[in-house]
């Protein structure tokens, strides 16, 4: 379901889709998201999350951006100049003390991989779901094939099946982003890559189309018409 076509689709620039098809595909596999409307609804997550390559998060910003990107945290452009252009001190101070995170521990754990996954608690969570050690060696999630398994463990973990199910975009966009950031843009990367889904038939079905087993179906569907009708004469 996942080629490089559909990845090209959602990252025309992306360096490598063949790698990225078949890792994503395995990891989907893995951990049960299959069908059409989940396959798409990851995937349109993911390329807002990373572009479908993993990448870390990156921290070097302008003093004025950040005012707009952590407005609780820099209320000002002069509060935010010491962190400006210096992405150890803004990742220690934006998620140092939290999600499992020392003090100094923040950029350390900064978002990493396909979905960005953040904080020394969620890298020892999910290395151990994956059986990588995330936690003393955090790059791994910089390879295609931890990363799919990561984004894969934590959208079972998180139970997204059923609200990617329901086209719910809002629910899935809180459960990986913490708040409704780039919701729009999610929207329509979900829809263009349910656009480049296989579709069989005239239902959304994951199975493909057997043209002789539904004719023969057809034809004992009518025939038990038919005696049920005769029967009743």
């Amino acid at each position: 379901m996942i080629t490089p076509d559909v990845v090209r689709a959602l990252n025309p620039r992306h360096p490598r889709p063949d790698v990225a098809a078949t890792k994503l595909q395995q990891a989907f596999t893995r951990y049960g998201l299959t069908s059409r409307l989940v396959v798409a609804m990851a995937l349109g997550q993911l390329t807002h999350e990373s572009g479908l390559i993993p990448q870390e998060e990156n921290l070097n910003y302008r003093a004025t951006r950040l005012v707009q990107v952590w407005p609780g945290r820099f209320p000002s452009v002069r509060a935010a100049l010491p962190f400006q252009f210096n992405p150890q001190a803004l990742g220690d101070m934006v998620y140092g003390g939290r999600m499992g995170n020392g003090p100094r521990e923040g950029f350390t754990f900064r978002g990493r991989g396909l979905i960005q996954l953040t904080g020394r608690a969620n890298y020892q969570t999910y290395g151990r779901l994956v059986g990588v050690d995330l936690v003393s060696q955090p790059d791994q999630l910089l390879q295609y094939g931890v990363s799919a398994l990561v984004a894969g463990a934590f959208w079972q973990a998180h139970g997204l099946n059923g609200p990617a199910e329901r086209g719910d975009v809002r629910v899935v966009t809180r459960a990986i982003n913490g708040g409704l950031n780039g919701l729009d843009d999610r929207e329509v990367l979900y829809q263009r890559a349910l656009s480049r889904m296989p579709r069989y038939g005239l239902l959304a079905t994951d199975l493909p189309l057997d043209v002789l087993a539904d004719t023969a179906a057809d034809l004992d569907a009518r025939d038990a018409q038919v005696q049920r009708a005769l029967a009743l004469l």
